[in-house]
């Protein structure tokens, strides 16, 4: 969108915004920190922070990105810059939503360093068929588009959580100047995949190309129109409901055109453009750059857009409630409808109604005297026919000396609503008006007329009155509802990833959501604890000490703590399994700070075990009869510790080893792929298991960056070593330190997994590489006999699986 420098208006806005909030700078990451969590923690409780509106946790915001479906999560993606309160650096957030309504800030998506090109404004589908071949796994990849004077195509085959880059960031379609802001969708009646991009090139224009894999674009048209301004989105909806297909072509305004598109070609009815939304539909005002979002499974059309202008203490910009767009016939012609998708009836925590009424200016027949709320919707139908009223409408947070922070008000001579056009239906006006923190929304008969606004409510106390008021005569009320809304936030877990079910309550301590996982801090025992509960389990998570004296995983716990068996690390040096009154049992070994652990708590009846760091002995076999059943989760004591990949019954890592794993540079965690490193330089996790000839073999992914592989004859600190990875620069390598020994040149892809295979007997050393039977290097170096086996990242986050030695 117009946020680059050569729009005189976004920079006076930029200045404004530079002189009421005071940023923190722009920064760029690196892979060794990606996927990039940099918020403090909010209960999302500030003034003018919208309750059920979507905002960045912290940072500016502005364009929805990609908004789409995947496997029973919505993921909204949106412009963001997480270091400041103005547009800068742009990344890609990202948030999920179970139903719509209920969003979770998650890490960033795509992150300048690590992603190359300008993150800029674009789409994304979920490539079911797998077209692109770009799947790895049992999960449909998401494919997203971005870039500036060409589209680049970065792609997720973890839902979400991480994305490479598709051919190092090539892009699969160059663009002149100015061009940006790819939608992409697919076209089932030609069995193609369509890309609308913009530009001003020659005259503002939706240019429309075309592809069978995401991949291969070919030029199909262009559709030329001054008005349509950036963002354009393209989308099928049929006529009234259930009548002929039509499509629509909008720009990042809100301004549209309806018309007919074969895949190849739109075509619009009507060259005048028309607005979907009547407020301030520009970059600096209350509603722009909305999208569609894609693989929707019930068929529907949902939009969100863009709310400028709103700002916090900590953030700026956020997202409309969803609403679903339809097409209907008027008489002046077909038009667009806006109205809140049927998911944000379940916010409601209150409801009040009244019927067949007659509101005069005496405050006696109104029917909101006295009642007050915060955030809230009024669902009202007024007879107009009916009615002698030359004005009427809803005063919002109303005080006790008649003030109000805003009136929405219906003219019948004028035949507006809040100064919007809207003639009575059938001698009827229905008003549905949304009213947030920051954010007024206001729909009109039925979505004819949507109008979106920025408001700065006084929440206070004495100011959350409500009035219905008529003036210059009565207003008949066919219907009127009061609907109090509650907060959607924190409902889901933003970083603490593993597969147990919410949600997580607090029993003791601190919990916020950090870069590494869930942090907690209490001065005595803290818990976190699951939804999920169970008696015989295999349950295991990684761990983090920070300042806390302990810190472990739980099992089979009472809903407030009293109740548990805890299985931790303790900086006294030791492994710990403990319940309420009784040290059960303890390991000793050297525990630090700042080094994450592995723990596996194993419950079968009375027999409990622990396992520490991938060992396939346990350090601790006891027995005990306390607890039968209870939930799960994470515990601290004594201080402030990171927990994180919470899974029962999972997979894990996958060894045979047989011995304890320990971090030599880097972090190492568990999640559900296997073992993960991260790491700018080199990291090594090593086991404890030593050999000189050898066959090792493991599966290798590089998530972000340059390189990870598998490590053999190391040394206790990994100065010395062998190491065969995989490069994303193109080539498998086999090396040592001060020495590349061989390479050998071939494609390796972010984001897919290898096989690599060493047999090393004596000097001789091979290599092979995706289940080949021939070695694609046959080497003989004798610098190191025997030693460490273990996996090796670089300048990269990746990670590992069935790594075994034979």
């Amino acid at each position: 969108m117009s946020r680059r420098t050569r729009t005189g208006v976004w920079l006076a806005l930029v200045a404004t915004v530079l002189a009421l909030l005071p940023g923190l700078p722009a920064a760029a990451g690196t892979p060794g920190d990606y996927p990039e969590f940099p918020y403090p923690a909010t209960g999302y409780t500030e003034p003018q922070r919208g309750q059920f509106h979507f905002s960045p946790r912290a940072g500016w915001m502005n364009d929805i990105n990609a908004p789409l479906w995947h496997n029973g999560q919505y993921h909204l993606f949106f412009q963001h810059n997480p270091h400041g309160l103005t547009w800068d650096t742009m990344h890609w957030g990202h948030a999920t939503s179970p139903d719509l309504v209920h969003w979770t800030q998650k890490p960033i998506a795509l992150e300048p360093g690590v992603h190359p090109g300008d993150l800029w404004s674009g789409g994304g589908v979920v490539d079911t068929a797998d077209t692109a071949g770009l799947k790895t796994g049992a999960d449909a990849p998401i494919v997203v588009f971005t870039g500036t004077n060409g589209v680049s195509l970065a792609y997720s085959n973890d839902g979400g959580r991480t994305f490479q880059n598709y051919d190092g960031g090539r892009q699969v379609l160059a663009l002149p100047a100015n061009s940006r802001d790819p939608k992409v969708f697919w076209h089932a009646p030609t069995g193609r995949w369509v890309m609308v991009v913009w530009t001003d090139n020659g005259g503002n224009a939706a240019l429309i190309y075309t592809s069978p894999n995401l991949r291969d674009w070919t030029w199909r048209s262009r559709y030329a129109a001054d008005w349509l301004l950036e963002c354009p989105d393209l989308f099928a909806l049929p006529l009234d409901g259930t009548g002929p297909t039509r499509w629509v072509l909008t720009d990042a305004s809100g301004e549209y055109v309806v018309g007919g598109f074969d895949g190849a070609t739109f075509t619009a009815d009507s060259p005048t453009p028309q607005r979907m939304d009547q407020g301030a539909n520009s970059y600096f005002g209350t509603f722009y750059a909305g999208l569609t979002f894609q693989n929707m499974p019930d068929g529907r059309v949902v939009q969100m857009a863009w709310q400028p202008g709103n700002t916090g203490k900590g953030w700026t910009g956020n997202a409309t409630v969803p609403v679903q767009l339809g097409l209907r016939s008027y008489p002046e012609g077909v038009r667009l409808t806006r109205f809140p998708v049927a998911e944000l009836a379940t916010l409601r925590t209150s409801s009040q109604s009244w019927a067949d009424r007659t509101v005069t200016a005496d405050p006696a027949t109104d029917p909101l005297v006295g009642l007050t709320a915060d955030t809230y919707e009024l669902v009202a139908e007024f007879d107009t026919a009916a009615s002698t009223a030359s004005r009427f409408g809803f005063d919002l947070h109303r005080r006790a000396d008649g003030s109000y922070d805003r009136r929405v008000a219906y003219d019948r001579a004028a035949q507006t609503l809040y100064g919007a056009p809207l003639a009575p239906a059938g001698g009827r006006v229905k008003m549905r008006i949304l009213v947030d923190r920051g954010q007024l929304e206001i729909f009109g008969n039925d979505g004819k007329l949507s109008y979106t606004d920025n408001v700065a409510f006084d929440s206070s106390p004495g100011s959350q009155g409500l009035r219905l008021f008529a003036e210059g005569g009565g207003v008949r009320v066919v219907s009127l509802q009061l609907h109090r809304i509650g907060s959607t936030w924190g409902q889901g877990e933003s970083t603490l990833e593993g597969n147990l079910a919410g949600p997580w309550t607090t029993a003791g301590g601190t919990w916020t959501d950090v870069t590494g996982g869930k942090r907690g801090e209490a001065i005595g025992d803290g818990f976190y604890l699951s939804g999920s509960t169970a008696g015989d389990v295999a349950y295991e998570a990684d761990v983090r000490l920070e300042t806390a004296a302990a810190a472990g995983i739980t099992v089979r716990a009472s809903a407030d703590g009293s109740a548990h068996y805890t299985a931790n690390v303790d900086a006294a040096g030791l492994v710990k399994l403990w319940r309420p009154g009784r040290d059960i049992a303890v390991y000793p070994t050297p525990v630090s700070r700042g080094r994450t652990y592995h723990l596996k708590l194993v419950a079968s009846g009375s027999s409990l075990k622990v396992y520490l760091d991938h060992g396939a002995t346990p350090v601790i076999d006891a027995t005990d009869t306390a607890y039968a059943t209870g939930r799960l989760g994470v515990n601290v004591f004594a201080g402030a510790a990171v927990a994180q990949n919470a899974q029962r019954d999972a997979a894990g890592f996958r060894t045979n080893l047989g011995q304890r794993w320990n971090p030599v540079a880097g972090e190492w965690t568990v999640p559900t792929g296997g073992l993960r490193g991260r790491r700018m330089d080199n990291g090594f996790r090593l086991s404890e298991r030593t050999a000189g000839d050898l066959t090792l073999t493991g599966d290798v992914r590089v998530l972000a960056g340059r390189a990870a592989g598998l490590t053999f004859r190391a040394s206790t600190d990994g100065a010395a070593h062998y190491t065969v990875n995989v490069d994303t620069d193109g080539l498998v390598k086999l090396w040592r330190p001060g020495r590349d020994i061989a390479t050998w040149p071939t494609t390796i892809v972010p984001g897919r997994t290898y096989r690599l295979r060493v047999a090393a007997t004596g000097p001789r050393i091979q290599v092979f590489f995706a289940g080949g039977a021939t070695p694609v290097i046959d080497v003989a170096d004798g610098t190191y006999a025997t030693g460490r086996v273990g996996v090796n990242v670089f300048d990269s986050v990746a990670e590992f699986q069935d790594v075994t030695i034979g």
